[in-house]
């Protein structure tokens, strides 16, 4: 399967030809965009690796930088820049430099711009290629930890809210829901119960995070049929493990299943 490029340009130029030809050539699927919203959101969903092409409109579409910051940042996409110094610095100001994957500056060297779309691309595949947890819980000190401690084997995505995690599974599916039990405004039993009211997620996992570990909590939590839980005291090897063995043996159970079928 060929790496998908949404390549951002004003209008049609030159330069801007041969940079979307030099990257088909070398391979990819390009996809030209105006630096528009409605066509960023239109394209975004299946595609990894943004390439903009800078000019001097960039003072007239303040939208546009804010709409890239937010899914660079939220969904992980990789952006590089290709403009001068002035117009690379202006992006900068509106997006953080550690979400801006690389960034040449004008002449473009197209040998060098192909070359580290590549390796941008082997690492997309990298990371598309590990498990997705979506960390439900609204104390972002634990948030973070957590975060840090999943990080390098999982993709982690993090919200504060019942809402935020109803709202990111409504465009996203990832591998594991990781609930905290006991939220204000929607608990974790709430949005575990419309979680398993919608058909088009209802087989999405979910396992409750917990505090309590009494014999009469675990088993409130687990009357709920959840697909596992996770107390908040573990550390960082027992919490791997624990992840680990669900994964196995959530892998075990698709191939038995297909051997059924």
């Amino acid at each position: 399967m060929r790496t998908k490029i949404l390549f951002i340009s004003q209008g049609v130029s030159f330069m801007g030809n041969s940079i979307q030809k030099n990257l088909e050539s070398a391979g990819y699927e390009v996809t030209r965009v105006d630096p528009v919203v409605e066509q960023l959101s239109e394209y975004k969903d299946d595609i990894s690796i943004f390439v903009f092409y800078l000019g001097k409109f960039l003072e007239d579409i303040p939208e546009v930088l804010v709409y890239l910051k937010d899914v660079c940042i939220e969904e992980e996409k990789m952006l590089v820049l290709l403009g001068n110094a002035d117009e690379i610095s202006a992006v900068e100001n509106a997006i953080p430099k550690s979400a801006i994957a690389a960034k040449f500056e004008r002449p473009v060297d197209l040998k060098r711009l192909v070359a580290e779309v590549g390796i941008l691309a082997q690492a997309v595949d990298a990371r598309d290629a590990k498990k997705s947890i979506l960390l439900v819980d609204d104390d972002p000190t634990f948030l973070k930890m957590m975060k840090g401690w999943l990080d390098d084997e999982y993709r982690v995505t993090i919200v504060t809210s019942g809402t935020q995690a109803l709202m990111y599974i409504a465009d996203n599916r990832p591998d594991l829901i990781l609930l905290d039990y006991e939220m204000p405004v929607i608990s974790g039993p709430q949005v575990l119960e419309m979680i398993r009211s919608e058909t088009k997620v209802d087989n999405i996992p979910v396992m409750f995070l917990t505090g309590k570990g009494d014999r009469e909590s675990v088993l409130k939590v687990l009357a709920l049929k959840p697909d596992g839980y996770l107390l908040k005291s573990l550390n960082r090897e027992q919490i791997l493990d624990s992840l680990i063995e669900f994964f196995e043996k959530k892998h075990a159970e698709e191939l038995q299943n297909k051997v059924h079928v």
